[in-house]
């Protein structure tokens, strides 16, 4: 169960990327060109969205964008750290059973 929750949190920001960029212009106004999104696509999606909304929203990164970035920011390295943490709790159990 564990897994499928990490796995949805990892896909689904990805999927509202895409859904963003096939149906609105959202991310260019935001970025300009395709070279971040793209990247953000890989290995930070929930920051490059939330840079997205700071950007058309609030008027750049400053204030409440600010605020907005770094929520983003902070989701997408729990959602990396927090998997990591639980593939270290489940190695060490393991090699406690030998």
């Amino acid at each position: 169960m564990g897994c499928l929750i990490f796995l949805f949190g990892l896909l689904t920001p990805r999927v509202v990327l895409f859904i963003l960029w096939i149906f609105t212009d959202y991310l260019s106004r935001a970025y300009g060109n395709w070279f971040w999104p793209t990247l953000g696509f890989f290995f930070l999606p929930t920051t490059t969205i939330a840079y997205a909304i700071a950007q058309n929203a609030f008027d750049g990164v400053k204030g409440w964008g600010l605020v907005v970035l770094i929520i983003g920011l902070f989701l997408d390295l729990g959602l990396h750290g927090g998997g990591g943490r639980a593939a270290g709790r489940r190695g060490w159990r393991r090699r406690d059973d030998y």
